[in-house]
Protein backbone atom coordinates (compact mmCIF):
# COMPACT_ATOMS: atom_id res chain seq x y z
CA UNK A 1 0.00 0.00 0.00
CA UNK A 2 2.89 2.14 0.87
CA UNK A 3 4.28 1.80 -2.78
CA UNK A 4 1.04 2.18 -4.34
CA UNK A 5 0.75 6.00 -2.77
CA UNK A 6 4.79 6.10 -3.25
CA UNK A 7 4.27 5.66 -6.95
CA UNK A 8 0.99 7.75 -7.45
CA UNK A 9 3.01 10.46 -5.98
CA UNK A 10 5.63 10.20 -8.47
CA UNK A 11 3.63 10.12 -10.86
CA UNK A 12 1.11 13.20 -10.04
CA UNK A 13 2.67 16.79 -11.34
CA UNK A 14 3.93 19.38 -8.17
CA UNK A 15 2.07 21.73 -7.41
CA UNK A 16 5.11 24.42 -8.17
CA UNK A 17 5.04 22.81 -11.90
CA UNK A 18 1.44 23.31 -12.31
CA UNK A 19 1.33 26.68 -11.26
CA UNK A 20 3.84 27.66 -13.70
CA UNK A 21 2.07 25.66 -16.62
CA UNK A 22 -0.69 27.17 -15.78
CA UNK A 23 0.70 30.47 -16.10
CA UNK A 24 2.63 30.25 -19.07
CA UNK A 25 -0.24 28.88 -20.82
CA UNK A 26 -2.20 31.78 -19.70
CA UNK A 27 -0.23 34.16 -20.86
CA UNK A 28 0.19 32.58 -24.23
CA UNK A 29 -3.49 31.84 -24.67
CA UNK A 30 -4.36 36.03 -23.85
CA UNK A 31 -1.20 36.38 -26.40
CA UNK A 32 -2.80 34.39 -29.42
CA UNK A 33 -6.05 35.94 -28.67
CA UNK A 34 -5.31 39.17 -28.69
CA UNK A 35 -2.91 38.47 -32.34
CA UNK A 36 -6.17 36.77 -33.64
CA UNK A 37 -8.71 39.34 -32.11
CA UNK A 38 -10.30 36.75 -30.39
CA UNK A 39 -12.77 37.93 -27.69
CA UNK A 40 -16.07 38.82 -26.74
CA UNK A 41 -15.47 42.51 -27.62
CA UNK A 42 -14.09 44.56 -30.26
CA UNK A 43 -12.61 47.90 -31.00
CA UNK A 44 -11.94 50.31 -33.78
CA UNK A 45 -8.71 52.16 -32.08
CA UNK A 46 -7.00 48.76 -30.74
CA UNK A 47 -3.25 49.19 -30.91
CA UNK A 48 -0.75 46.39 -31.96
CA UNK A 49 1.21 44.40 -28.84
CA UNK A 50 4.38 46.43 -27.43
CA UNK A 51 6.33 46.13 -24.24
CA UNK A 52 3.67 46.93 -22.54
CA UNK A 53 1.69 44.51 -23.06
CA UNK A 54 4.61 42.02 -23.02
CA UNK A 55 4.99 43.26 -19.63
CA UNK A 56 1.08 42.77 -18.90
CA UNK A 57 1.25 39.38 -19.99
CA UNK A 58 4.17 38.60 -17.99
CA UNK A 59 2.77 40.27 -14.75
CA UNK A 60 -0.30 37.64 -15.81
CA UNK A 61 1.78 34.86 -16.20
CA UNK A 62 3.10 35.62 -12.27
CA UNK A 63 0.10 36.46 -10.71
CA UNK A 64 -1.56 32.60 -11.94
CA UNK A 65 1.71 31.18 -10.70
CA UNK A 66 1.43 32.36 -7.02
CA UNK A 67 -2.73 31.94 -6.94
CA UNK A 68 -2.35 29.24 -4.40
CA UNK A 69 0.65 30.14 -2.05
CA UNK A 70 -0.82 34.48 -2.54
CA UNK A 71 -4.34 33.72 -3.50
CA UNK A 72 -5.40 37.69 -2.40
CA UNK A 73 -2.23 39.17 -3.97
CA UNK A 74 -3.00 37.01 -7.01
CA UNK A 75 -6.60 38.25 -7.74
CA UNK A 76 -5.83 41.80 -7.31
CA UNK A 77 -2.75 41.35 -10.00
CA UNK A 78 -5.10 39.77 -11.93
CA UNK A 79 -7.67 42.28 -11.91
CA UNK A 80 -5.04 44.99 -12.33
CA UNK A 81 -3.82 43.63 -15.26
CA UNK A 82 -7.58 43.43 -16.74
CA UNK A 83 -8.03 47.01 -16.25
CA UNK A 84 -4.40 48.36 -17.49
CA UNK A 85 -5.29 46.18 -20.51
CA UNK A 86 -8.62 47.31 -21.29
CA UNK A 87 -7.16 50.96 -20.69
CA UNK A 88 -4.49 50.24 -23.45
CA UNK A 89 -6.47 49.51 -25.40
CA UNK A 90 -5.03 46.17 -26.65
CA UNK A 91 -6.86 43.80 -28.69
CA UNK A 92 -8.50 40.56 -27.51
CA UNK A 93 -10.49 40.48 -24.73
CA UNK A 94 -9.93 36.68 -22.89
CA UNK A 95 -7.78 38.20 -20.45
CA UNK A 96 -10.85 39.04 -18.35
CA UNK A 97 -11.15 35.65 -17.58
CA UNK A 98 -8.09 35.58 -15.61
CA UNK A 99 -9.38 36.82 -12.74
CA UNK A 100 -12.40 34.26 -12.44
CA UNK A 101 -9.07 31.83 -12.10
CA UNK A 102 -7.88 33.83 -8.60
CA UNK A 103 -11.65 33.98 -7.58
CA UNK A 104 -11.32 30.22 -7.62
CA UNK A 105 -8.02 30.08 -5.63
CA UNK A 106 -9.24 32.65 -3.04
CA UNK A 107 -12.26 30.78 -2.54
CA UNK A 108 -10.87 26.95 -2.41
CA UNK A 109 -8.14 28.90 -0.29
CA UNK A 110 -10.16 31.18 2.46
CA UNK A 111 -13.40 29.09 2.23
CA UNK A 112 -17.27 31.04 0.68
CA UNK A 113 -16.82 34.65 2.41
CA UNK A 114 -13.39 35.55 0.83
CA UNK A 115 -14.46 33.51 -2.07
CA UNK A 116 -17.59 36.21 -2.19
CA UNK A 117 -15.23 39.07 -1.54
CA UNK A 118 -13.44 38.14 -4.47
CA UNK A 119 -16.22 37.89 -6.86
CA UNK A 120 -17.82 41.26 -6.04
CA UNK A 121 -14.49 42.68 -6.60
CA UNK A 122 -13.92 41.08 -9.80
CA UNK A 123 -16.79 41.81 -11.08
CA UNK A 124 -16.81 44.97 -9.95
CA UNK A 125 -13.26 45.54 -11.61
CA UNK A 126 -14.67 43.90 -14.88
CA UNK A 127 -17.62 46.29 -15.32
CA UNK A 128 -15.38 49.20 -14.79
CA UNK A 129 -13.39 48.13 -17.20
CA UNK A 130 -15.57 47.13 -19.89
CA UNK A 131 -17.53 50.38 -19.34
CA UNK A 132 -13.92 52.48 -20.41
CA UNK A 133 -13.87 50.87 -23.31
CA UNK A 134 -17.16 50.27 -24.27
CA UNK A 135 -18.88 53.73 -22.96
CA UNK A 136 -22.20 53.30 -20.86
CA UNK A 137 -24.51 51.94 -23.65
CA UNK A 138 -23.40 48.31 -23.34
CA UNK A 139 -22.61 48.51 -19.74
CA UNK A 140 -26.44 46.77 -18.63
CA UNK A 141 -25.95 43.87 -20.77
CA UNK A 142 -22.21 43.26 -19.28
CA UNK A 143 -23.01 43.53 -15.42
CA UNK A 144 -25.19 40.46 -15.18
CA UNK A 145 -22.76 38.10 -17.23
CA UNK A 146 -19.49 39.74 -15.46
CA UNK A 147 -21.33 39.08 -12.17
CA UNK A 148 -22.55 35.46 -13.34
CA UNK A 149 -19.33 34.27 -14.42
CA UNK A 150 -17.26 35.69 -10.64
CA UNK A 151 -20.35 34.43 -8.74
CA UNK A 152 -19.34 30.96 -10.49
CA UNK A 153 -16.35 31.08 -10.13
CA UNK A 154 -16.15 31.86 -6.57
CA UNK A 155 -18.71 29.19 -5.69
CA UNK A 156 -16.70 26.56 -7.17
CA UNK A 157 -13.66 27.39 -5.35
CA UNK A 158 -16.20 27.19 -2.66
CA UNK A 159 -17.02 24.41 -2.80
CA UNK A 160 -13.48 22.28 -3.97
CA UNK A 161 -12.26 24.29 -0.68
CA UNK A 162 -15.25 22.24 1.27
CA UNK A 163 -14.50 19.51 -0.29
CA UNK A 164 -10.96 19.27 0.38
CA UNK A 165 -11.19 20.19 4.23
CA UNK A 166 -13.68 17.14 4.15
CA UNK A 167 -11.37 14.82 2.43
CA UNK A 168 -8.63 16.37 4.87
CA UNK A 169 -10.74 15.66 8.22
CA UNK A 170 -11.54 12.45 6.86
CA UNK A 171 -7.87 11.16 6.18
CA UNK A 172 -6.74 12.49 9.73
CA UNK A 173 -9.78 10.38 10.81
CA UNK A 174 -8.89 7.50 9.18
CA UNK A 175 -4.88 7.71 10.14
CA UNK A 176 -6.55 8.15 14.22
CA UNK A 177 -8.56 5.14 13.31
CA UNK A 178 -5.85 3.21 12.29
CA UNK A 179 -3.62 3.74 14.71
CA UNK A 180 -5.83 3.34 17.58
CA UNK A 181 -7.12 0.05 15.62
CA UNK A 182 -3.42 -1.22 15.16
CA UNK A 183 -2.36 0.39 19.22
CA UNK A 184 -5.63 -2.13 20.50
CA UNK A 185 -4.53 -5.40 18.47
CA UNK A 186 -0.98 -4.62 19.40
CA UNK A 187 -2.19 -4.46 23.33
CA UNK A 188 -4.72 -7.59 22.92
CA UNK A 189 -1.46 -9.59 21.02
CA UNK A 190 0.93 -8.57 24.08
CA UNK A 191 -2.08 -9.53 26.94
CA UNK A 192 -2.84 -13.25 24.84
CA UNK A 193 0.89 -13.69 25.01
CA UNK A 194 1.04 -12.46 28.46
CA UNK A 195 -2.41 -15.35 29.31
CA UNK A 196 -0.27 -17.80 27.47
CA UNK A 197 2.75 -17.24 29.31
CA UNK A 198 1.04 -17.57 32.20
CA UNK A 199 -0.52 -20.56 32.12
CA UNK A 200 2.22 -22.45 30.32
CA UNK A 201 4.26 -20.97 33.59
CA UNK A 202 2.05 -22.45 35.92
CA UNK A 203 1.85 -25.46 34.16
CA UNK A 204 5.48 -26.56 33.60
CA UNK A 205 6.09 -24.62 37.06
CA UNK A 206 4.30 -26.88 39.19
CA UNK A 207 5.13 -29.90 36.99
CA UNK A 208 8.82 -29.13 37.73
CA UNK A 209 8.86 -29.09 41.39
CA UNK A 210 6.90 -31.76 42.03
CA UNK A 211 8.94 -33.95 39.56
CA UNK A 212 11.94 -32.88 41.15
CA UNK A 213 11.09 -33.57 44.74
CA UNK A 214 9.74 -36.87 44.18
CA UNK A 215 13.00 -37.50 42.06
CA UNK A 216 14.95 -36.17 44.94
CA UNK A 217 13.29 -39.18 47.15
CA UNK A 218 13.65 -41.55 44.50
CA UNK A 219 17.36 -41.65 44.52
CA UNK A 220 17.31 -40.88 48.27
CA UNK A 221 15.40 -44.27 49.04
CA UNK A 222 16.27 -46.41 45.51
CA UNK A 223 18.92 -48.65 47.58
CA UNK A 224 17.04 -48.92 50.80
CA UNK A 225 13.64 -48.75 49.69
CA UNK A 226 12.97 -50.02 46.10
CA UNK A 227 9.25 -50.08 46.24
CA UNK A 228 9.01 -46.05 47.78
CA UNK A 229 11.56 -45.64 44.40
CA UNK A 230 8.82 -47.26 42.39
CA UNK A 231 6.23 -44.99 44.13
CA UNK A 232 7.97 -41.89 43.35
CA UNK A 233 8.51 -43.07 39.79
CA UNK A 234 4.89 -43.54 38.79
CA UNK A 235 4.31 -40.33 40.57
CA UNK A 236 6.62 -38.97 38.43
CA UNK A 237 4.59 -40.52 35.12
CA UNK A 238 1.47 -39.29 36.23
CA UNK A 239 2.60 -35.76 37.34
CA UNK A 240 4.36 -35.60 33.17
CA UNK A 241 1.02 -36.99 31.43
CA UNK A 242 -0.51 -34.63 33.55
CA UNK A 243 1.79 -31.29 32.53
CA UNK A 244 1.57 -32.68 29.01
CA UNK A 245 -1.80 -32.88 28.68
CA UNK A 246 -2.25 -29.16 30.18
CA UNK A 247 0.66 -27.48 27.78
CA UNK A 248 -1.09 -29.31 25.09
CA UNK A 249 -4.68 -27.77 26.15
CA UNK A 250 -2.71 -23.89 26.37
CA UNK A 251 -0.53 -24.34 22.79
CA UNK A 252 -3.83 -25.77 20.74
CA UNK A 253 -5.30 -22.14 22.16
CA UNK A 254 -2.85 -20.66 19.26
CA UNK A 255 -4.46 -22.83 16.57
CA UNK A 256 -8.04 -22.23 17.79
CA UNK A 257 -9.68 -18.88 16.28
CA UNK A 258 -10.50 -17.43 19.45
CA UNK A 259 -7.46 -18.35 21.17
CA UNK A 260 -9.38 -19.40 24.11
CA UNK A 261 -7.42 -22.43 26.59
CA UNK A 262 -9.06 -25.82 26.80
CA UNK A 263 -10.84 -25.57 29.99
CA UNK A 264 -8.94 -28.75 31.47
CA UNK A 265 -8.18 -27.53 35.03
CA UNK A 266 -10.57 -26.67 37.18
CA UNK A 267 -11.56 -27.16 40.97
CA UNK A 268 -12.83 -30.64 39.83
CA UNK A 269 -8.94 -31.09 39.44
CA UNK A 270 -8.30 -30.28 43.02
CA UNK A 271 -8.20 -34.10 44.31
CA UNK A 272 -5.59 -34.67 42.04
CA UNK A 273 -3.45 -31.84 42.85
CA UNK A 274 -3.68 -32.35 46.24
CA UNK A 275 -2.60 -35.82 46.04
CA UNK A 276 0.73 -34.88 43.95
CA UNK A 277 1.40 -32.17 46.94
CA UNK A 278 1.17 -34.71 49.72
CA UNK A 279 3.00 -37.21 47.18
CA UNK A 280 5.88 -34.77 47.68
CA UNK A 281 5.76 -34.67 51.59
CA UNK A 282 3.72 -32.24 52.42
CA UNK A 283 0.80 -32.82 54.52
CA UNK A 284 -2.65 -30.96 53.45
CA UNK A 285 -5.43 -29.78 55.49
CA UNK A 286 -8.30 -29.22 52.59
CA UNK A 287 -11.39 -26.54 54.14
CA UNK A 288 -14.11 -26.80 51.56
CA UNK A 289 -17.15 -24.28 51.83
CA UNK A 290 -19.05 -24.51 48.62
CA UNK A 291 -22.61 -24.73 47.44
CA UNK A 292 -22.64 -26.91 45.05
CA UNK A 293 -23.20 -24.57 42.19
CA UNK A 294 -20.67 -24.66 39.37
CA UNK A 295 -18.55 -21.64 38.70
CA UNK A 296 -17.95 -20.33 35.34
CA UNK A 297 -15.22 -21.29 33.51
CA UNK A 298 -12.52 -18.23 33.87
CA UNK A 299 -13.20 -18.41 38.13
CA UNK A 300 -13.16 -22.25 38.13
CA UNK A 301 -9.86 -21.81 35.79
CA UNK A 302 -8.49 -18.86 37.64
CA UNK A 303 -9.27 -20.68 41.04
CA UNK A 304 -7.43 -23.70 40.35
CA UNK A 305 -4.30 -22.14 38.77
CA UNK A 306 -3.97 -20.12 42.21
CA UNK A 307 -4.02 -23.03 44.38
CA UNK A 308 -1.77 -24.79 42.17
CA UNK A 309 0.85 -22.15 41.58
CA UNK A 310 0.77 -20.96 46.19
CA UNK A 311 1.15 -25.10 46.59
CA UNK A 312 4.51 -24.99 44.29
CA UNK A 313 5.55 -21.91 45.75
CA UNK A 314 5.14 -23.87 49.28
CA UNK A 315 6.89 -27.14 47.41
CA UNK A 316 10.02 -25.10 46.45
CA UNK A 317 10.40 -22.14 48.92
CA UNK A 318 8.82 -22.65 52.53
CA UNK A 319 10.87 -25.67 53.99
CA UNK A 320 6.78 -26.74 55.72
CA UNK A 321 5.12 -29.56 56.84
CA UNK A 322 1.38 -28.75 56.48
CA UNK A 323 -0.62 -26.68 54.46
CA UNK A 324 -4.34 -24.99 55.51
CA UNK A 325 -6.46 -24.66 52.14
CA UNK A 326 -9.65 -23.19 52.46
CA UNK A 327 -12.14 -22.83 49.64
CA UNK A 328 -15.15 -20.67 50.15
CA UNK A 329 -17.78 -20.24 47.72
CA UNK A 330 -20.06 -17.47 49.29
CA UNK A 331 -22.03 -15.08 46.61
CA UNK A 332 -21.22 -12.96 44.97
CA UNK A 333 -17.24 -14.30 45.82
CA UNK A 334 -14.94 -17.09 45.87
CA UNK A 335 -12.62 -17.02 48.70
CA UNK A 336 -9.29 -18.81 48.63
CA UNK A 337 -6.74 -19.14 51.58
CA UNK A 338 -3.26 -21.01 51.34
CA UNK A 339 -1.22 -21.12 54.40
CA UNK A 340 1.58 -23.00 55.11
CA UNK A 341 3.97 -23.45 58.59
CA UNK A 342 7.15 -22.91 56.60
CA UNK A 343 9.85 -21.34 58.04
CA UNK A 344 12.11 -20.03 55.00
CA UNK A 345 11.73 -16.55 53.72
CA UNK A 346 9.12 -16.24 50.91
CA UNK A 347 10.39 -16.44 47.55
CA UNK A 348 9.17 -16.36 44.26
CA UNK A 349 10.16 -18.59 41.64
CA UNK A 350 13.64 -18.38 39.52
CA UNK A 351 11.34 -16.45 36.66
CA UNK A 352 9.89 -14.33 39.48
CA UNK A 353 6.61 -14.48 38.29
CA UNK A 354 4.67 -16.48 40.94
CA UNK A 355 3.00 -14.41 43.18
CA UNK A 356 2.65 -11.61 40.77
CA UNK A 357 1.14 -14.03 38.40
CA UNK A 358 -1.82 -15.08 40.95
CA UNK A 359 -2.30 -11.42 41.76
CA UNK A 360 -2.18 -11.11 37.62
CA UNK A 361 -5.14 -13.24 37.30
CA UNK A 362 -7.42 -12.60 40.40
CA UNK A 363 -6.89 -8.91 38.72
CA UNK A 364 -8.05 -10.15 35.01
CA UNK A 365 -11.53 -11.01 36.81
CA UNK A 366 -12.19 -7.54 38.88
CA UNK A 367 -10.68 -10.07 42.13
CA UNK A 368 -8.06 -9.41 44.78
CA UNK A 369 -4.77 -11.04 45.76
CA UNK A 370 -2.65 -10.77 49.16
CA UNK A 371 0.34 -12.75 49.68
CA UNK A 372 2.74 -11.88 53.13
CA UNK A 373 3.58 -13.95 56.58
CA UNK A 374 0.99 -14.82 58.24
CA UNK A 375 0.98 -13.53 62.50
CA UNK A 376 0.97 -17.24 62.91
CA UNK A 377 3.81 -18.11 61.56
CA UNK A 378 4.72 -19.63 57.82
CA UNK A 379 3.45 -17.55 54.85
CA UNK A 380 -0.49 -16.74 53.27
CA UNK A 381 -1.94 -16.10 50.19
CA UNK A 382 -5.27 -14.78 50.01
CA UNK A 383 -7.46 -14.11 47.09
CA UNK A 384 -11.27 -13.57 45.96
CA UNK A 385 -12.68 -13.72 43.12
CA UNK A 386 -16.07 -11.97 42.20
CA UNK A 387 -18.70 -14.44 40.88
CA UNK A 388 -21.30 -13.24 38.25
CA UNK A 389 -24.71 -14.40 38.68
CA UNK A 390 -26.14 -16.49 36.27
CA UNK A 391 -28.93 -15.11 34.08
Amino acid sequence: MGDTALGAAHRRPAPAVVDVGLGVTGAAVVVVAALAGIGPVSTTNARALDVGAFALVAALAGALGIRRRYPVAALVGLNVVVVLWFVGPYPGRLVALAPLLGCYALAADRGWRWGLAGAALTSGVQILAIRVVLGDVATVGVVPIAVLLAATAGSAGAAVGYYRALLTSTRAELERETSFREERTRRLIAEERLRIARELHDVIGHSMATISVQAGVGLHVHEQRPGQAAEALAAIKRICDTGLADVKAVLGALRTPSGDVEQSSGLDRLPALLETVEGAGLRVELHLDVDGRALPVPVDLAAYRIVQEALTNVIRHARACTVWLAVEHRPPRLTLRIRDDGTAPPATDDWGQGIDGMRERARALAGSLTAGPHPDGGFEVCAELPVPEAR
